[in-house]
């Protein structure tokens, strides 16, 4: 049976004209118009997410708004043959959260062709944990192998590593056999870093290298970006000949400045990894690792669940850079 109302995180205007995340029981008919709707069982609070909670138009256009680019959860109803009725399901990315209302609400409804089935050995709790964060840094590490990378190649560089992406990326990675440096502002946390599988803790400013040199002392054969700006400038200047540096994020500067030298000179490879507009057939594989042998044996280390009430609360903590590891949401709570 399906209730007239649900409840979602809404982000919407204040009497300080302010954008801001509120939790509210919505209208079903407030859903919009699509193919396969879903009970959400779990979400997760990803960066983006927050930037859309607190009024970010460049993700978000209009407002009031419900963010939320991951879900997971039970088929209620589908329009479509290759989705049915009960099914388990995940979606992450594509234009969730984004412009169309998203895994922080109870209900969503959308394409068909976002709709991907629960991977084999991951339960609904485990998906989320991983999420959009723990998919890139997957899908990162899988396009830098495609294009050489290898363990015997050297230390891989992981930026942001207290985040959720840096975090599941160091776990991932050394599982898989590789040395890891871990760039941190919360050098504090090297304890923490170093229980991930991290050989190495270093502070950004480390690895924010101002001296304006074009080329740098080779320090790592690869890296995992997720900050941007001159952080990204210095991994790529200070990587290894045919090393790989995947471009994942821009917390801290969408823009940096290099010179074509390390890839003409170095061979440096550069590939920008986008999530969410992934192919189906190479979404579906990466996942696949993740519920296998890719899978983070400290993930439960890595993530911590809260209710939609909390979830204000922790949008917060994400945008002042307050929270380590991933957060999952329980929808049901």
């Amino acid at each position: 049976m399906i209730p007239e109302t649900y409840r979602a995180l809404v982000a919407e205007e204040t009497d300080g004209n302010k954008i801001r995340p509120q939790v509210r029981e919505k209208e079903f008919t407030s859903l919009p118009a699509g193919e396969v709707l879903i009970r959400v069982h779990y979400s997760s609070l990803n960066y983006k997410d927050a930037l859309s909670a607190n009024g970010n138009r460049g993700i978000t256009r209009n407002y009031p708004h419900t963010p939320g680019i991951d879900a997971c959860g039970t088929v209620i109803y589908s329009a479509e043959q290759s989705v049915h009725k009960g099914d388990q399901v995940l979606v992450c990315g594509y234009d969730l959260g984004m412009n169309t209302p998203g895994g922080f609400g109870q209900y969503i409804q959308v394409p068909a062709a976002w709709v991907m089935p629960l991977p084999d050995g991951l339960g609904f709790r485990e998906s989320m944990m991983l999420g959009t964060a723990g998919f890139t840094a997957a899908l990162a590490i899988f396009q830098m192998e495609l294009n050489g990378q290898k363990p015997g190649n050297g230390p891989v560089l992981v930026t942001g590593a207290g985040g959720g992406l840096g975090s599941l990326a160091i776990n991932i990675l050394a599982q898989q056999g590789y040395k890891v440096i871990a760039a941190t502002g919360k050098t504090s946390e090297t304890a923490y870093f170093s229980r991930l599988g991290a050989s190495e803790t270093v502070s950004r400013e480390d690895v924010d290298d101002k001296s304006g040199k074009l080329l740098l002392r080779p320090r790592w054969a690869g890296a995992i970006d997720t900050v941007g700006g001159n952080i990204l400038s210095t991994a790529i200047r200070a990587c290894s000949r045919h090393g790989n540096i995947a471009v994942c994020g821009n917390a801290n500067s969408h823009e940096f400045n290099t010179t074509v030298y390390p890839f003409i000179l170095n061979g440096v490879n550069l590939l920008g990894i986008d999530s969410a507009t992934c192919p189906m057939e190479l979404r579906r594989l990466v996942w696949d690792k993740l519920s296998d042998d890719w899978r983070p044996p400290l993930l439960k280390e890595i993530s911590r669940e809260i209710s939609l009430l909390d979830l204000p609360e922790h949008i917060d903590l994400m945008l002042n850079g307050k929270i380590r590891g991933r957060v999952f949401v329980n929808m049901e709570a």
